[in-house]
């Protein structure tokens, strides 16, 4: 397994830990984080770089190598060779952002030397901040056609993703199938762990429905869709709902701040501008009544699962792999994309869900038999003749 590390801790972070400790209730795994992925001057959350933590660890049957900084140094041949004296029989890439492709690139060319099939899923085809970056989105075409011609197989999150996915490093061919995301349960009230006793993290009165956002604030969020469906509740009807914004700002983008400043029901929002640990998540999530999501853009939404494991009511926006995310969650309510409007008239439709707690349909045991089936394919692909031979 390779793919991000808690050192610049994120909901990949999160997911490859929880998917390596899953594979290993039935595989042998090793995993190899990938530690400083750029330059930490350049890192949107530099700030907060090697100061948050998690209390997730990877299970002690995994052998976790020592972890690939961007810039390699002794780590990356230590783990070079380690990786060629292991001889894994698959290599699952998980792909979220191009700043890895020259590392990904070294450990997939031994792979494959090696007679390893690999499988690479996709969280972003692109990551929206790279996308607009001429160097990054060089990067990624000049490296990522070499690495994706060596994929045995891809995994991708919904059918929305194939093609895309097909139109930016071409399938040929290869198996492309869907595994749903695991549910993130760990930030559940319900299996946290040593939580501090008495967190609470609630401003709105308890007789309001406190709506949440969570999430980093950037532009594909649509967090200032939400502040302006709030302004449209008149000054009578607002006095139901409080709305609690708990995220980090990314790439600069600080209209949705601006707008909760300037929103004429101020008094009723709480803002939290800042990346938050473990327990503030589990705390956050127990003290709302619903999660409101406005994506305008999405393969998945970690925020999304983290809200169906706690069971809460939940309106997200129907955009990309959402709406199959949320299919068989009876708790969420789909909204039109970048429309005020039809954000708050869903979130008119919670009072009437408020207080019940919804099943989570997700299991990482179906995610790990996905897997099972895809790498008994796999074996007779025709991505495991020798390399070059990928048509």
């Amino acid at each position: 397994m390779v793919g991000a590390d808690t050192h610049f801790l994120s909901a990949m972070s999160y997911y490859t830990l929880r998917l390596s400790n899953a594979l290993a209730e039935r595989f042998t795994v090793a995993a190899i984080p990938m530690r400083r992925l750029i330059p930490t001057f350049l890192y949107p959350g530099r700030s907060r770089v090697g100061t948050t933590s998690t209390r997730l660890d990877y299970d002690s049957a995994i052998d976790v190598f020592n972890g690939i900084d961007w810039y390699w140094g002794l780590h990356f041949f230590h783990d070079l060779i380690k990786f060629k004296k292991w001889k894994p029989d698959v290599v699952i890439f998980e792909w979220w952002t191009g700043s890895v492709l020259h590392t990904y690139l070294a450990l997939a060319l031994l792979a494959r030397l090696q007679g390893a099939s690999i499988i690479v899923e996709i969280h972003e085809v692109v990551d929206s901040g790279e996308e607009r970056i001429p160097f990054a989105r060089a990067w990624i075409a000049v490296l990522g056609r070499p690495f994706f011609r060596l994929v045995s197989a891809f995994v991708i999150h919904s059918e929305s993703d194939r093609e895309p996915v097909n139109k930016s490093y071409r399938l040929r061919g290869r198996p492309c199938v869907v595994i749903p995301h695991g549910p993130l349960d760990h930030h559940s009230s319900k299996n946290a762990t040593g939580i501090s006793a008495g967190i609470s993290y609630r401003s709105a009165p308890s007789d309001t429905l406190n709506l949440l956002f969570f999430g980093l604030i950037r532009p594909y969020k649509g967090l200032e869709d939400l502040v302006r469906a709030f302004d449209l509740f008149d000054d009578e009807e607002v006095k139901s709902y409080w709305l609690t914004v708990v995220g980090e700002t990314w790439e600069g983008w600080d209209l949705p701040v601006r707008l909760i400043q300037q929103s004429r029901h101020r008094q009723r929002i709480t803002l939290i501008n800042r990346f938050v640990h473990d327990d503030e998540v589990v705390a956050h999530f127990a003290n709302a009544d619903a999660v409101v999501l406005p994506y305008h853009r999405s393969s998945a939404s970690s925020p999304a699962h983290v809200a169906m494991s706690n069971g809460l009511p939940l309106v997200i926006t129907a955009v990309g792999g959402l709406p199959a995310a949320v299919k068989d969650y009876e708790g969420a309510i789909l909204s039109s994309p970048r429309d005020p409007v039809s954000l708050r008239d869903a979130i008119r439709l919670l009072p009437a869900l408020r207080g019940r707690r919804f099943r989570d349909p997700h299991s990482w045991n179906r995610t790990v038999t996905l897997y099972e089936n895809l790498m008994k394919d796999i074996d007779c692909s025709p991505a495991q003749r020798p390399m070059g031979q990928v048509e």
